[in-house]
């Protein structure tokens, strides 16, 4: 079924279904600084009109709960931060290894979060180059247990736990009731939310398309569209 044919769908019991969304590169357009992100006032007018109608609305994100809610800017919104990691109790448990190993990596773009490190290359002179550097991070990560995976323009090292933004979005399903669901993103952590809404009664994968996507996205998504400002005008303010 087409995207907007399952659109359509939950439009006609919006009480029945759920919002769920990344938040850089879907609501919040990609910055060369991710401190400086925000999330346009329009797409917050359609966010609070969407909090209203559906049963839920959320954000997911490789982002802290509490950085991801301020970049949204909305606190009626709910808020699962650092792909899900925030739901499991033995995740803090890794922290210090992490941030121990980040502690010996010599680059100056590091995003340090309580459950997950973040290298970002975006803004690297020699993109070729940081990428070969962070490889070997990356490999000296997995070889002390970690888990490392590379995004849009970044690197990132988390525990090695069952717990990704597919699992939270089944928590936050289960935990209200809901069978139906738009999930909403923009990079290869967002497959595994594809993957938790495929099984549902109504189940919409929208992707966030650009040049530095990964192909796979585009290919399991119902609907694809090109820019965070196309998603507020084909999406968000279609349902």
């Amino acid at each position: 079924m087409a995207g907007a044919d399952l659109i359509a769908r939950l439009i006609q019991a919006p009480e029945l279904a759920a919002i769920l969304l990344d938040v850089d590169g879907v609501l919040a357009p990609i910055v060369d600084v991710p401190h400086e992100a925000a999330v346009p006032e329009e797409t917050r007018t359609e966010l609070r009109r969407l909090h209203a109608r559906y049963g839920l609305v959320a954000c997911i994100s490789g982002r802290a709960g509490p950085d991801a809610r301020r970049v949204v800017g909305l606190d009626e919104l709910v808020y699962v931060g650092e792909h899900g990691l925030e739901l499991v109790p033995g995740a803090a448990n890794w922290s210090e290894r992490l941030l121990g190993l980040a502690a010996t990596v010599d680059w100056e773009d590091v995003e340090r979060k309580p459950l997950t490190v973040t290298f970002h290359y975006r803004r690297a002179d020699d993109e070729s180059e940081a990428v070969r550097f962070l490889e070997a991070v990356a490999t000296r990560a997995r070889a002390e247990g970690l888990v490392a995976r590379f995004g849009r323009k970044v690197l990132e090292l988390r525990p090695p736990l069952d717990a990704h933004k597919g699992t939270a979005v089944a928590h936050l399903l289960d935990e209200r009731g809901l069978g139906r669901a738009l999930y909403a993103g923009d990079d290869t952590t967002d497959l595994d939310a594809f993957r938790a809404i495929a099984s549902l009664e109504v189940g919409v994968a929208v992707a966030v398309d650009s040049a530095e996507g990964p192909a796979a996205l585009r290919e399991a998504a119902d609907m694809v569209v090109g820019s965070t400002s196309a998603f507020l005008d084909e999406v968000l303010r279609e349902l």
